[in-house]
């Protein structure tokens, strides 16, 4: 049964106040974990937090920012889950733009999911897992979305290389399709409904994901002891054609 080992357990989401990880965050208190839920405003982690149950937590963390990472998870004598849904990226042709600053969402994925796994490795409970969030443009990259697929690829390979690195962590990733969240609302704008069901009409399943779906994918990862170094792909099918 989904969740009989969550029950009690420490779960904190990084980037949990909408989309995906507002999902792992519901789903986790629903099935008894104690979570705290993370997002750079922190009025908004509080009342995320709130909305969700009396128990959970909602705080204010900066995934570039190394000393407030450290000093966040030193609040915590010991953590047993920790999912990191922060991340966003740049658009437009690698040839154009200063390359500093279009490689600053690249940076911020890679180099936050670091930032965490050392501030936490040592606090973790053995079987304790940190799961990342790759997606499909690992496999079916689009132009001009050049760091995106650098991103959603290095957070996949983190789930394979830090399994050798520290082998008392369970290190997973979930690798989303499209799915319906409100990261879409800025890129896609006003045709977001219209330019979601065109591309659920491309994949095989004729629909696009929830947050919900790709979340249950998320706390089977965190749920399950034996498995390490795996991706799981929550995409119908997108990378396939």
């Amino acid at each position: 049964m989904l969740g009989k080992n969550l029950k009690d357990k420490t779960v904190i989401i990084i980037g949990g106040s909408s989309g995906i990880g507002l999902s792992v965050a519901t789903l986790a208190h629903e099935l008894g974990a104690n979570v705290t839920l993370t997002s750079r405003d922190g009025s908004k982690a509080l009342q995320v937090a709130i909305s969700i149950g009396p128990t959970v937590l909602g705080r204010a963390l900066e995934v570039d920012d190394e000393q407030a990472i450290n000093a966040f998870f030193d609040s915590f004598s010991t953590v047993d889950h920790v999912y990191i849904a922060a991340g966003n990226t740049k658009l437009g042709a690698v040839t154009e733009g200063d390359l500093d600053t279009n490689m600053a969402a690249f940076n911020t994925r890679l180099l936050g999911s670091l930032r965490i796994v050392r501030a936490v490795a040592q606090k973790m409970n053995p079987l304790g897992s940190i799961t990342f969030t790759g997606g499909v443009s690992t496999d079916r990259p689009i132009a001009g979305a050049w760091v995106s697929g650098l991103g959603t690829a290095s957070a996949e390979q983190l789930a394979r290389v830090l399994v050798l690195e520290v082998p008392a962590i369970r290190f997973n990733a979930v690798s989303p399709g499209y799915t319906d969240t409100p990261m879409w609302d800025a890129i896609m704008g006003e045709n977001k409904a219209s330019l979601l069901a065109s591309l659920a009409e491309s994949l095989p399943v004729k629909k696009i994901a929830t947050p919900d779906e790709v979340a249950s994918a998320v706390l089977f990862l965190m749920d399950n002891p034996s498995i390490t170094g795996e991706v799981i792909h929550v995409d119908g099918g997108a990378r396939l054609i």
